[in-house]
């Protein structure tokens, strides 16, 4: 999933508030030259549609910055909210055109019905929803299938026995437990008969 935003250069002296109150958000451009980091307007409009589509960290974003004659491909980084009014207040932007590599988070989506839990009366226990790999940064899968089927109670799958696509390396401990089936409680158990 590509996503293309257009930003523009924020004006020299401008203040955020005064951004805001024109429906733009306060967002930086890094990595584009260097260390050299740009700052930029992205509508507002535009800022909460990506955030609805789940991107920071996850997905390609074509930014395109005209006045700066630079287009380029970015993921979203980090995200400042309004503290209780939810809308974006700040957004950061890292350039990967020049990377080899990256490092991002992917949704984790679990498929089929344990057996463990079909069958044997066991629970699902989630450890992990995202999964943090490294891959090239034309080859960021939107996410991760696990298959659970096969689990049975007391069973569990680590990172080290996830299906991964082709390029794609996970980052951490690989005997990290992403989901076991547990068996329930005694006082679950019970009001399940009840």
């Amino acid at each position: 999933m590509e996503i293309t935003i257009e930003g523009h250069k924020r004006p020299e002296g401008s203040k955020p508030n005064a951004l805001r109150r024109q429906g733009l958000v306060p967002a930086v451009l890094y990595g584009h030259q260097g260390a050299e980091s740009i700052n930029i307007t992205i509508p507002a409009k535009a800022a909460e549609t990506l955030l609805k589509r789940n991107v920071v960290n996850h997905a390609l974003i074509q930014l395109n910055v005209p006045e700066l004659s630079w287009s380029g491909k970015t993921l979203l980084r980090e995200v400042q909210k309004h503290p209780w009014k939810g809308f974006p207040y700040h957004l950061s932007f890292f350039s990967v055109a020049q990377q080899d590599s990256l490092t991002v988070s992917i949704p984790l989506y679990f498929v089929g019905e344990p057996v463990g839990v079909k069958l044997e009366g066991g629970l699902l226990d989630v450890v992990l929803s995202e999964l943090e790999i490294d891959c090239e940064p034309g080859s960021i899968p939107d996410r991760i299938d696990v298959d659970v089927t096969g689990l049975h109670q007391g069973q569990a799958l680590h990172i080290r026995e996830l299906t991964l696509p082709s390029g794609v390396t996970a980052t951490g401990d690989s005997e990290q437990v992403v989901v076991s089936i547990i068996r329930p409680e005694r006082g679950e158990e019970g009001d399940a008969e009840a």
